[in-house]
């Protein structure tokens, strides 16, 4: 009996919360019933659906619902008809959260009839289309469409109001950038081991040369981040720990859709820049079948793969060959004896001056470059992933590391 309650005690524990939220809906579930009845009667005049909104992670809360909204402005999803989001999880940034509140029909009432006519046979009409991998712009059309989301005057004030505290001048440039690390998992989750993100993190101080580089340019540079591991340790005034000084849900999206360009690591923050269409480069990427290969002012360098055993970097082909390519935690790498290894600060620096200059219109490219080029986008091809290939691979990255294209 002792066993039995040993065993039953902590499972008890997991399943009594969920019984009652489970039992707190049940009055509610005629009316949601009523709900999802109506809708399908309403069908052959409009199809309305339903779709949860993933506000816990900014990564899919800005880009999955511009990308939906591209997509049916685009006429993918066929007729058109009202969709109605909802909610899921916490919020991760309420300045976002108030600009989707302004451009979709959004109510938490339709939380349960969602899930009901889930339940039910012959709900799927009634359900907002979502990709698996809605957050990437498989169709290229985020730089055909203006984005779904704005500033109101007022936040335009605001805005430029902030910059002018932080040292801006009206007119100034600014850059943002960010690395991630394990700090924001660790304080959202602090009960969960993260060991299998480990392979995505890199240092910032990696990308502060790069910062103090685009100061000199006549930039100013913000460190973005919700939670962060370490300070920077730049004298610069123009590079601004905004992470650790003044951070702010409203900045952070004002800043990363108004700054010149935003240097990132595909860790999440970055997606509100793709999604007001300013240029982004990928730094520290993996793996790179995940590369976001859709934005034509966009720069990439990957993180290398160094095979311990042989004592080598791993090819750009023998990654695409192989379970390499949508590599997605870090156990994997180590049970194939595999470092992951982080870009380097002049790695990022140099792709970093790419961008500023290509920007500017100063960059000079040579045929040599442009065959670098083909030769490694010619490993990819269409998938659920990627459609197009238009993002460019920085120039000196592959200039410097062009036996991995053999």
């Amino acid at each position: 009996m002792d066993q039995i309650f040993r065993i039953a005690g902590p499972l008890l524990k997991i399943t009594t919360p969920l019984i009652r939220r489970r039992i707190r809906f049940l009055p509610f579930l005629p009316l949601a019933l009523l709900v999802v009845l109506a809708v399908r009667v309403l069908r052959p005049l409009v199809t309305i659906r339903f779709g949860p909104l993933p506000s816990a992670l900014i990564g899919h809360f800005a880009p999955n619902p511009e990308v939906y909204l591209c997509e049916q402005e685009a006429g993918i999803y066929g007729r058109r008809g009202v969709d109605v989001f909802y909610y899921k999880g916490e919020t991760c940034n309420l300045q976002l959260k108030k600009m989707w509140d302004r451009s979709l029909h959004v109510s938490q009432l339709v939380s349960l009839p969602d899930r009901l006519n889930r339940w039910l046979p012959g709900g799927q009409s009634h359900v907002v289309p979502w990709r698996l991998n809605q957050d990437r712009d498989t169709h290229s059309l985020l730089m055909r469409t203006q984005p779904h989301v704005y500033f109101t005057e007022e936040e335009e004030r605001q805005g430029a109001e902030s910059l002018r505290q932080l040292g801006v001048p009206d007119g100034g440039n600014f850059v943002c950038f960010h690395a991630r690390d394990a700090a924001f998992r660790a304080a959202l989750w602090p009960n969960r081991d993260d060991y299998h993100h480990v392979y995505l993190n890199s240092s910032i101080l990696n990308y502060q040369p790069a910062a103090e580089e685009l100061v000199r340019r006549g930039y100013f540079a913000f460190r973005m981040g919700a939670v962060v591991e370490q300070p920077l340790t730049s004298t610069d005034v123009r590079v601004i720990d905004y992470a650790n000084n003044g951070r702010t849900d409203f900045l952070d999206i004002y800043l990363a859709a108004k700054c010149r360009f935003f240097l990132a690591c595909a860790s999440g923050i970055d997606a509100v820049s793709m999604i007001f269409r300013r240029p982004t480069i990928y730094a520290n990427m993996v793996p790179l079948g995940y590369f976001p290969t859709w934005g034509p002012d966009d720069l990439l360098i990957p993180k290398k793969l160094w095979l311990r055993e042989e004592g080598r970097h791993l090819t750009f082909r023998e990654i695409m060959n192989s379970e390499l390519r949508l590599s997605a935690t870090t156990e994997q790498y180590d049970r194939l004896g595999i470092e992951v290894i982080e870009n380097t600060p002049a790695e990022i620096t140099a792709v970093a001056i790419e961008m500023d200059e290509r920007l500017n219109e100063t960059w000079e490219t040579t045929e040599e470059d442009e065959d670098l080029q083909r030769r490694f986008w010619s490993l990819y091809g269409p998938s659920e992933l990627s459609r197009t290939f238009q993002s460019r691979v920085g120039t000196e990255f592959l200039r410097r590391n062009r036996e991995l294209l053999d």
